[in-house]
């Protein structure tokens, strides 16, 4: 049976922060852990970190790890209480040097969210649960009328529908976070809030200078969750490795109808720009309560997995919930289910590309070569993974083999929609090691006698980025 395309991105959380559930979960399907920097020390990351590894480890395979920055979420403060109810049609108000909230009025932890507001703006609290109107703005007070009222706890996170808050992407404890993100090795950096390409540079900047110590650069992902971000999004996605389409936060800011064809539009320009894609949020929330997904979930993932998706992300539901190592489980599932139903069109795709480099061209040819020979595979020796990220690009009924010595690399690929990582010796010696991928392939179970596979590589072998060499060849002809 052909693999599983679509990856599984996990988070870690109360629900999942053991070792054996963690590689029941890596078992069950899990291609990259995402730890949520929102939440835990310096310290607990690491720790966390190191089981991850140690449970991809006894799972027999590598996973990547993700670095999820907090970013700039503006929050009211806490309550006397810890709790309050508002009322529709009371006043409340929003304070920037007040300590302990009440019933009246509550504390910000962004102080200079009075000078982003005016008179008519709407403010929505707790993901657009709690709706204000802001009637005025006098110094560091923010008078509101409840439009839609409800419970309002601690820290819960503030919205202004439209967007345009001035909160900078990157904040000081983000600073410091990707520093703790370097010393654990994470593979991937996602970045919260970017509004602009300069948010993601400035966020790679950091992160390079940070990993120089261990010789470690990441992939750098923008996570979309801001209005502003939506007309900058070529320009985001030309800075960074790919984009997550957050889908929490985005949807307060731009409403929840406008949501699903954004999702789409985003998908298309990812795959287009040769960039990853994540789609996130809510994707099986009932399953933080109950073992079966509705059949609206269910139907979600499915659309995700159907517009080329490189990956869907459980959050509350693997950190959380009862259920972590099911909600895998499923979701594995109905990604298999989805891709059966996919139809591959590479010739459509090839029209209008322009190929600028030789091993794009050779990633290409490979696509189009495996596609009408109706090869078992394609076989990318790859030592940084472009030649395979260019691949994954395109839809094809086959499954692509990374075979790469480089275990960053290794890692990396992880995320890449359609592309299965294979750990292969590095030699100077090309014959050899041809004949060792095929051994290999024959030796996991993924090729027989007389399949034919499209192979591509660099001569001389163990250059980067320089791949290009293209052979057809039968398993076993030698």
């Amino acid at each position: 049976m052909k693999p599983r395309a679509t990856k599984i991105v996990a988070t870690i959380g109360p629900a999942s922060n053991t070792f054996e559930i963690l590689q029941r979960m890596i078992a069950a399907g899990v291609d990259v852990v995402r730890l949520n920097f929102s939440h835990g020390k310096a310290e607990d990351h690491v720790a966390r970190a190191q089981m991850v590894r140690d449970a991809a480890a006894a799972c027999g395979r590598e996973v990547a790890i993700m670095a999820d920055l907090q970013g700039p979420k503006i929050r009211v403060g806490k309550f006397k209480d810890g709790k309050i109810e508002l009322v529709k049609g009371e006043t409340f108000t929003l304070d920037a040097e007040c300590d302990m909230g009440d019933q009246h009025r509550a504390g910000l932890d962004y102080k200079e969210l009075p000078n982003d507001l005016k008179p008519g703006d709407i403010l929505l609290l707790n993901d657009g649960l709690i709706v204000l109107t802001v009637d005025r703005v006098v110094g560091s007070e923010i008078i509101t009328t409840v439009k839609i009222g409800g419970e309002l706890s601690n820290n819960k996170g503030i919205n202004r529908q439209g967007g345009g808050l001035s909160a900078p992407a990157l904040t000081a404890k983000d600073m410091e976070d990707i520093k703790t993100a370097m010393r654990l090795g994470a593979d991937y950096v996602a970045v919260s809030f970017p509004k602009n390409a300069t948010d993601m540079a400035m966020a790679r900047q950091l992160a390079n200078i940070a990993g120089e110590a261990y010789g470690h650069k990441p992939q750098m992902i923008a996570k979309i969750e801001r209005a502003e971000a939506i007309p900058h999004l070529q320009e985001i996605l030309d800075a960074s490795d790919g984009i997550m389409v957050a889908r929490g936060d985005l949807a307060v800011e731009v409403g929840n109808a406008a949501v699903p064809a954004l999702q789409k539009r985003m998908i298309r320009m990812a795959r287009a720009s040769n960039k990853l894609v994540i789609t996130a949020t809510q994707m099986m929330e009932s399953m933080i309560q109950n073992a079966v997904p509705t059949r609206a979930e269910v139907s979600d993932v499915a659309n995700a997995v159907l517009d080329g998706t490189d990956a869907v992300m459980a959050s509350a539901e693997t950190a959380a919930g009862k259920y972590p190592v099911e909600t895998v489980e499923t979701m594995a599932a109905v990604c298999l289910e989805a891709e059966k139903s996919e139809y591959a069109s590479l010739d459509a795709d090839f029209l209008n590309v322009t190929f600028t480099r030789i091993d794009q061209s050779i990633a290409y040819g490979a696509l189009f070569t495996a596609h009408h020979l109706r090869s078992r595979a394609i076989v990318a020796l790859t030592e940084s993974g472009s030649t395979p990220l260019w691949m994954s690009r395109h839809d094809i009924d086959m499954p692509i083999y990374a075979m790469t010595p480089n275990l960053a690399t290794h890692r990396k690929l992880s995320l890449y929609r359609n592309v299965h990582t294979i750990e292969l010796a590095s030699s100077p010696d090309s014959a050899a090691v041809l004949y060792e991928v095929e051994k290999l392939l024959l030796a996991k179970g993924l090729a027989k006698k007389d399949d034919m596979i499209i192979m591509t590589w660099g001569e001389p072998m163990g250059q980067i980025g320089g791949t290009n060499a293209l052979k057809i060849t039968k398993i076993g002809e030698r």
